[in-house]
């Protein structure tokens, strides 16, 4: 198995890398557009680093291409 340079984050580090507060990340995830999260728990919820890497990119190509 090939291994995965990934970790998994809590909301409050996700909403800081993202620069979102917590109703926009949830919005963005009910319309598809956010990574969804992972319950690990009935109070844990995480998302997967490289998702959010792969967001990240993906909105700042986004923004390049628009010329911002």
């Amino acid at each position: 198995m090939e291994a995965h340079n990934c970790r998994l984050m809590r909301l409050p580090e996700v909403m800081q890398l993202v620069g979102f507060g917590k109703s926009q990340i949830y919005t963005l995830m009910r319309a598809g557009q956010f990574p969804q999260a992972i319950k690990l728990s009935p109070r844990v919820t995480v998302w997967r680093s490289d998702e959010i890497d792969a967001f990240i990119e993906e909105r700042t190509a986004m923004a390049r291409e628009a010329g911002q």
